[in-house]
């Protein structure tokens, strides 16, 4: 499709910035609405749920719990922000290291159990590769008390707020026009409704709200938040070189190095849409799994206590819906960093804005 289109998207997520990113390097008009007042985060306050995430890349370790789908998506996403890392302004972090699974001596079979099933992932995966403690301690020296460990070498991360912010700035400069304060009621085809009761129409409309979506008009998608929650602490001279989950029979609890001495930690996965701050339960649950296995952790300062909605389908699984003048993408759930670029580069090729072949050149040709 070579001629200019005016394209509206809805939501100024993760993937409303992708969207917008690509869509003007195509060379076509595009306009973003967003209920939120600006583009940066809002910690403590609703923003979108990629500000929250903790930006591991990790199709490996996620195939534990999603489909084939999700990994094939992650496997592809992963080159995509190798080359998008190098050619964004401001030198967002991104690195593939690997990362690790770690168990304690009495989780052993938690860990056994995951990777039985790791064992299906797709081949292009590298297998996990068992640590004895010594080569624990001479790649990670930070961490201790570790009874078991294992290297997942493909895996990779990034940080979510430098990326949305330097997403937003290459946006802007190549001409996007951002609609802030104008919070969407509806994504109908070819148009666009705001609060205001405005009808902005369009050639293209697409809808990647999230879980604001649930606001629209019957034929929504069924979609439904899913709580997280985390803890980011400032830690100087931590030495956590890469992202860490800890093997436990309740949950993962994973340790993500940020630059800025920042560790952030993580596990909660709660089926429920409440907004409020972080339990009490929670953060004790995370801090002390993060200082079992990392001691440092214990003069750490707390910086922020962070909650937010995944949007999540009943599969969990992401979909990409297409109809002649809008398009759909919802349910990436807790995958949203790992596979945004490819499901967006699909949902770009199934209304006909790029040509299918383009989906296999993606590690050279950056979206």
């Amino acid at each position: 499709m070579d001629a200019r289109l005016h394209i509206g998207i809805a939501g100024a997520g993760l993937l409303g910035r992708l969207l917008a990113w690509r869509l003007v390097r195509l060379g076509h008009a595009v306009s973003v609405f967003d209920a939120a007042p600006e583009p940066g985060p809002r910690y403590g306050k609703r923003q979108a749920a990629a500000f929250s995430a903790a930006g591991m890349l990790s199709p490996l370790a996620e195939f534990e719990n999603a489909g084939a789908s999700v990994a094939h998506w992650g496997i592809r996403s992963l080159g995509m922000w190798e080359a998008m890392a190098t050619q964004l302004s401001g030198a967002p972090f991104h690195q593939r290291r690997g990362s690790l699974l770690l168990a304690h001596a009495g989780d052993l079979g938690t860990a056994v159990r995951m990777l039985s099933r790791l064992k299906n992932a797709p081949s292009q995966l590298q297998a996990p590769q068992m640590l004895e403690r010594a080569q624990l301690a001479r790649i990670e020296p930070a961490l201790h008390g570790i009874a078991h460990a294992w290297l997942l070498p493909d895996e990779g991360q990034l940080d979510p707020p430098q990326m949305m912010a330097s997403l937003h700035a290459d946006a802007s400069a190549a001409g996007v026009l951002w609609r802030w304060n104008q919070p969407v009621t509806q994504v109908a085809p070819h148009a666009i409704a705001t609060a205001d009761g405005s009808m902005h129409r369009f050639d293209i409309a697409f809808d990647v709200r999230g879980v604001g979506a649930k606001t629209d008009s019957s034929d929504a998608m069924p979609v439904r938040g899913v709580r997280g929650e985390t803890v980011w602490l400032h830690a100087p001279e931590h030495g956590l070189t890469r992202p860490v989950r800890l093997l436990h029979p309740r949950h993962r609890v994973y340790l993500v190095p940020r630059p800025g001495d920042i560790v952030v930690v993580g596990a909660t996965e709660i089926e429920s849409e409440d907004r409020s701050p972080v339990s009490l339960r929670s953060a004790v649950e995370l801090m002390a799994a993060a200082h079992s296995i990392m001691p440092a952790l214990a003069e750490a300062r707390i910086l922020r206590m962070d909650s937010n909605l995944r949007p999540a389908l009943p599969d969990n699984e992401p979909r990409i819906e297409h109809q002649d003048g809008r398009v759909r993408i919802n349910g990436l759930f807790r995958h949203g960093w790992l596979i945004a670029p490819a499901v967006v580069q699909d949902a770009l090729a199934a209304c006909g804005l790029v040509h299918q072949p383009q989906l296999h050149q993606l590690a050279e040709a950056v979206l």
